[in-house]
C-alpha cells in the first residue's frame, strides 16, 4: 500500500467539477484536434436516440465541440441501430469492424473496436442507457484533456440514485464497493482515489488507449485504468464530478457476473502471466416452485491485443 498522502494529493489536484468548464471555451481550445464520442450499445432503443439528439444539437450544431458521434451496435435485437442512425449518429455493427479478428459479445469488445473506426484525436466513451442525458457529460470529461496537456485519461463519477427524484446516492455502485474497491486497495492501490473506477464514461487521448490491451465485458474499465497508470503514471489521470446520473440498475444475477469479469481483469492486468483468457465458475441458487436449485455459471473473460497491433500502426512509446 503506497503512502496514503500520495493518493490524497492526487485526489486534491486531479479531481475536477463540472462547473469548471464550458463548451464554448473548450471548443476554442481544440486547436484543430478532432473529438469523437463513442457509444457502445446493445438493446438501448429507449435511450440512445435522446443521447445522440442532445449531442448533435448542443455540441455539434450549437457549439462545435464534437466532430463525430459513433454508435457501435453490439448485437442488438431491438431498434437501437435504427434509432441512433435516425438521430444522426454513425452506426457500425461490431462484427463489421476489423472482421479479420473475429467478434465477441460484450461492452469491452464494442469499446475496443470503436478505436478502429474513430477519427478523433480525443475520444469519449458514453454509456447508452443514461436517462435524462445532458451534454454536460461530454463537456466535463473533455475539460481536463483540453486544458492540461499532461492528462491523457479522465474518468467520470456522479451520484446514482435508485429512482428519479431521490436524494440518496447509491455511491460507487454495489460491484465497486464490494468487489472492485477491495481489489484496488490490495492490487492497484494508487487507484484508490477514484470515486467510481467502474463508471462507463471516460475521455482519453487516442494514442493512450490504442496502445494497450482491452479486457472483455465488464472488466474493461478497470483494465484500462491499470494500464494507463502503468504506462503514463497517476498524474496523467483525472476524474470529474458530473453530478447526477439516472440509468437502469442491474439485478443481482447480472451484478454477480460483473464481479467475475472484474476479478478476471485484475488477474489479466496486474502481474500478468501471459494468459489472454480467464475462465471462472460461480455457484448460484435459484428457487423454482418449492425447490431450491443450485446452478453453476461459467464466465470467460478474454483480452484483446492493442488496437495499434491490429491496425499495424507503429507506437510512439
Amino acid at each position: 500500500m503506497p503512502d496514503s498522502s500520495s493518493v490524497r494529493r492526487w485526489f486534491d489536484t486531479r479531481t475536477f467539477g463540472l462547473a469548471q468548464f464550458d463548451a464554448a471555451t473548450l471548443a476554442a481550445a481544440k486547436a484543430g484536434r478532432r473529438v469523437s464520442v463513442l457509444i457502445p450499445a446493445r438493446d438501448e432503443e429507449a435511450t440512445v436516440g435522446d443521447i445522440v439528439t442532445t449531442l448533435r444539437a448542443e455540441l455539434v450544431e450549437r457549439v462545435p465541440l464534437v466532430d463525430e458521434i459513433v454508435v457501435v451496435d453490439s448485437h442488438s435485437t431491438d431498434a437501437t441501430a435504427e434509432v441512433a442512425r435516425a438521430a444522426g449518429a454513425t452506426v457500425v455493427h461490431v462484427d463489421e469492424i476489423v472482421p479479420q479478428v473475429g467478434s465477441r459479445t460484450g461492452k469491452g469488445e464494442a469499446m475496443w473496436k470503436a478505436l478502429a473506426v474513430m477519427t478523433g484525436d480525443l475520444g469519449i466513451y458514453l454509456d447508452a442507457d443514461v436517462q435524462e442525458f445532458t451534454a454536460d457529460f461530454v463537456v466535463g470529461l473533455l475539460g481536463p484533456l483540453l486544458t492540461d496537456d499532461t492528462i491523457v485519461f479522465v474518468k467520470a463519477f456522479y451520484d446514482r440514485p435508485w429512482t428519479a427524484g431521490a436524494s440518496r446516492s447509491s455511491g460507487g455502485g454495489r460491484v465497486t464497493e464490494l468487489v472492485a474497491r477491495p481489489l484496488i486497495l490490495d492490487r492497484a492501490p494508487l487507484l484508490a482515489g477514484f470515486v467510481q473506477p467502474l463508471a462507463g464514461e471516460c475521455a482519453f487521448r487516442v494514442e493512450a488507449l490504442r496502445s494497450v490491451p482491452f479486457v472483455s465485458d465488464y472488466g474493461v474499465d478497470i483494465g484500462l485504468m491499470i494500464d494507463v497508470l502503468r504506462d503514463h503514471g497517476l498524474d496523467a489521470m483525472a476524474q470529474v464530478d458530473l453530478g447526477l446520473r439516472l440509468h437502469r440498475h442491474q439485478d443481482l444475477a447480472a451484478l454477480s457476473a460483473m464481479t467475475q469479469h472484474v476479478r478476471a481483469a485484475f488477474d489479466l492486468r496486474v502481474a500478468p502471466d501471459g494468459r489472454d483468457e480467464v475462465v471462472s465458475t460461480a455457484t448460484i441458487f435459484r428457487r423454482e416452485d418449492a425447490a431450491m436449485r443450485l446452478v453453476e455459471r461459467t464466465t470467460t473473460t478474454v483480452q484483446r491485443p492493442p488496437m495499434d497491433d491490429v491496425l499495424g500502426r507503429r507506437r510512439t512509446s
